[in-house]
């Protein structure tokens, strides 16, 4: 031990930035471990080449190794944010500034919204002040979690066009939020489309369009997809959408992309699992503040549910049913669930964690909330073997909190992503401390 430099959690920052080049073993000790499928109640986190290496109450030190000393804290896995905005969206009342929405009338499916996805995005410092350390990103339609999202700017609506309107708003991407020029984890990671009334306004106004056009998109992508050489040479019939569309289905048909369906009343998460069973879809639902109502038929499908956990207004007839107790019932009844951050979760995506706070205090179990924010979107999302809890061989996502990060007053003190240490700063911050003393101020403002 005497080759090892103990660092407290005050300094721990500075002193990781200034030596993150040297330095790519950390331990990381004398905290509560957060696993995101047990808690270890003191131990080790060590982390070595961007990895976890070993998690425990009895794991080693390695000879040589920088050593954060948690001080009581809690150490915790960087939280995962689903539904999100991060990356394509700065403010979201101006147009020029968001890639999460698109309004061709020729493209829909094939919207793949990774290449627009800015790095240097101030909302990311924040959300990573907030624990979150990936995100995945989804593109905006009618009825999304994203808000700001209105019919006429949304994919596919307008007039004309090979198809018009367009049932998927796009498709989704994995992102992580460690400084640095290329955020991108993994692109295309599902479809996105919108159900019950949204989809039902695409459509044409009822819900039975919305199923009778999908079911027909779904048979010409299997046609598409068995006759591309019919189709090269003009010998196949006319098809609704365009060839990248077409091609962007094809793994959703086959079961190998999971399509994110924003549902919200019972009748129509029913139907839903309906469509999925019979067109053989690997689905998510998106929403589902019913769910609890149908919490038995969404476990025995096997179906993972995407979840506000702060839900539990009647403001529409179709979430006539909400409840703070959505999470918990739906997790009792064995649901896979990930809670997500507020309002697109993107400038408030870090609240996910007080969101999964509000769902222990209405029912869910507590480990059940850190899996909801931490492993269950890495597993919803054929993700788990690269990042979402601590445990050796994924990627070394850690945040050391001084307390309980499901409380409020709780702070960061040391964030790794990717075994790299992270600046404890925002935008937001500098500009705090830049005018807290007005011998700091711009001649312009002084007098």
């Amino acid at each position: 031990m005497n080759l090892l430099k103990t660092i407290t959690v005050a300094t721990a920052a500075l002193a990781l930035s200034a030596t993150a080049a040297l330095a790519q073993t950390y331990a990381i000790t004398n905290g509560r471990i957060l696993t995101g499928t047990e808690t270890i109640e003191r131990g080790t986190v060590v982390i070595r080449d961007g990895r976890i290496a070993a998690v425990g109450a009895t794991a080693t030190i390695p000879a040589g190794a920088q050593v954060i000393d948690a001080r009581g804290g809690v150490i915790a896995p960087g939280f995962v944010a689903v539904d999100s905005g991060l990356g394509g969206v700065e403010v979201s009342a101006l147009s020029d500034t968001n890639d999460l929405r698109q309004n061709s009338n020729s493209l829909s499916a094939a919207f793949d919204l990774s290449w627009g996805l800015d790095p240097d995005s101030f909302t990311l410092p924040v959300a990573r002040l907030g624990g979150i350390t990936r995100a995945i990103v989804v593109p905006q339609h009618p009825g999304s979690g994203g808000g700001h999202a209105h019919e006429m700017e949304t994919a596919g609506v307008g007039e004309g066009g090979l198809q018009s309107p367009g049932l998927f708003a796009g498709q989704a991407a994995a992102i992580h939020l460690a400084e640095g020029s290329d955020i991108l984890v993994r692109p295309r990671v599902a479809m996105v489309a919108p159900f019950g009334d949204a989809g039902a306004d695409v459509a044409g106004g009822a819900r039975g369009a919305e199923y009778t056009l999908i079911r027909e998109i779904l048979r010409e992508v299997r046609l598409y997809a068995a006759n591309r050489a019919a189709y090269d040479r003009g010998d196949l019939r006319p098809l609704s959408l365009s060839r990248a569309d077409l091609e962007a289905l094809i793994p959703v048909t086959q079961g190998r992309m999971p399509l994110i369906v924003t549902v919200h009343r019972a009748a129509d998460i029913r139907n839903v699992l309906r469509l999925a069973r019979e067109e053989n879809l690997d689905i998510i639902l998106d929403g589902a503040e019913e769910g609890w109502r149908v919490a038995d038929e969404i476990a025995a499908a096997g179906v993972p549910v995407l979840l506000d956990a702060l839900a539990n207004l009647p403001q529409s007839f179709e979430v006539r049913g909400a409840t703070m107790e959505n999470a918990a019932r739906l997790n009792a009844a064995g649901v896979m669930i990930a809670i997500k951050g507020s309002e697109g979760s993107v400038h408030r995506a870090r609240e996910a964690r007080y969101n999964a706070g509000n769902a222990v205090a209405h029912g869910l179990p507590y480990e059940a909330a850190i899996a909801a924010i931490t492993v269950n979107p890495a597993r919803i999302f054929g993700l788990e073997s690269q990042f979402g809890g601590l445990r050796p061989g994924v990627a070394a996502d850690v945040v050391v909190w001084t307390a309980d990060p499901l409380e409020p007053l709780s702070q960061p003190t040391a964030i790794f992503i990717n075994g790299q240490p992270q600046p404890l700063a925002s935008r937001g911050l500098e500009l705090r401390d830049r005018y807290r003393q007005r011998t700091a101020l711009p001649p312009a403002y002084r007098n």
